[in-house]
């Protein structure tokens, strides 16, 4: 499995900036609203010195990394659920992805026209996520007329859903996001269901200039009130550009320069995957050295689904090894020797940086 953002915001935040920086694809990025129309996605590696490292000692013949899948959408505007801008109608490409990424403009720049003529990126914030709870209103009432229908019937499904449906319709006319009020498995699978986009966690993007940037700006409490207990990344998307466009050396330049410890985008992946729980284990040996993508709290045969999806119904036992002890030992022979491989069942819970060898039956 991959993780899968989508990227929304208001037009001329840096979206489009930020897609061509994720994948180096060439997208219009020119300073007039509604550039992007149709949809752009890419597909990223994940860069991962875990799967370099542990390539080395396999001598693999491949090396496979993990990938985040990013879709682009053209930017939305106030009104955009009453058919302002070019509507709403684009959402529909971002309703199956994993998460949020909400992109908000903090710079200030002549050159570069704001849709509303002001800079105020929790007004902004708002504005996206009014849209967002306006489509989902659209979804839920569509959505309801069927099962109120089929409730009377007495069908008993359908009753439950009727007051799960009553309740999310009551959150989103008083503003309040789904992911509020996800509240146990029936709950969250119905949202699942109907793709609610307020059901999602949310990232938040905050592009800065560079000199907001070196300054160390932070959100203002009225911005950090809006974005709440969502995650956010403080970043300057031109700068990410031509990060992706340099060579490792001259990256390395201008993170000392602007004294970041990584790239903005290698801090907005890390972010997306703690905001959905996610972690990655590795398999490695001569044929390949592969980063696959779990949740937190999985258990191994449910990890393993990863590399096959048989693989769960399958699993009898694994051999777990953490990368860095299996580095330190310079090969499975050195740490099979040493003790430090485990065997494990099927109550072995996966850990962030394991390494293991899955024995699955017929």
């Amino acid at each position: 499995m991959s993780l899968s953002l989508g990227i929304v915001g208001l037009p001329n935040v840096g979206k489009s900036t930020l897609f061509k920086a994720l994948t180096n694809k060439q997208v219009d990025i020119q300073n007039y609203p509604f550039t992007t129309i149709d949809p752009n996605v890419g597909v990223v590696a994940v860069p991962d010195q875990r799967v370099d490292a542990l390539a080395l000692i396999s001598d693999s013949k491949k090396k496979v990394y993990a990938t985040v899948d990013f879709t682009d959408i053209a930017g939305l505007v106030k009104g955009a659920a009453q058919g302002e801008g070019l509507g709403n109608k684009f959402l529909a490409n971002i309703r199956e992805a994993d998460a949020i990424a909400q992109v908000v403009r903090a710079f200030e720049d002549k050159n570069i026209t704001h849709v509303h003529d002001r800079i105020d990126p929790a007004e902004d914030i708002e504005i996206i996520n009014t849209e967002l709870v306006l489509a989902d209103l659209e979804t839920i009432t569509k959505r309801l007329d069927k099962t109120t229908k089929d409730a009377r019937s007495g069908d008993k499904k359908s009753i439950s859903d009727l007051k799960t449906l009553k309740e999310f319709k009551n959150n989103l006319e008083t503003g309040v996001m789904i992911y509020h009020n996800i509240e146990d498995s029936e709950t969250s699978a119905l949202a699942k269901e109907l793709s609610l986009l307020t059901a999602k966690k949310f990232v938040y993007i905050i592009n800065v200039s560079e000199q907001q940037l070196m300054d160390g700006w932070e959100p203002d409490e009225k911005l950090k009130k809006v974005i709440g207990n969502s995650p956010h990344v403080v970043m300057n998307n031109k700068l990410e550009l031509t990060l992706s466009e340099t060579s490792t050396i001259e990256k390395k330049e201008y993170l000392k320069e602007f004294n970041l410890p990584e790239s903005g985008l290698d801090n907005l992946i890390k972010t997306s995957y703690k905001a959905l729980d996610l972690l990655t284990f590795l398999t490695t040996g001569e044929d390949e050295t592969r980063a696959w993508t779990a949740h937190i709290g999985d258990l191994i045969p449910k990890a393993s689904r990863a590399i096959h999806t048989d693989f769960e119904k399958l699993f009898i036992r694994a051999e777990v090894i953490n990368w860095k002890s299996l580095l330190g030992a310079e090969s499975y022979a050195n740490a099979r020797s040493k003790g430090l491989v485990k065997t494990v069942g099927k109550d072995y819970i996966i850990q962030e940086g394991d390494v293991v060898e899955i024995l699955i039956g017929k």
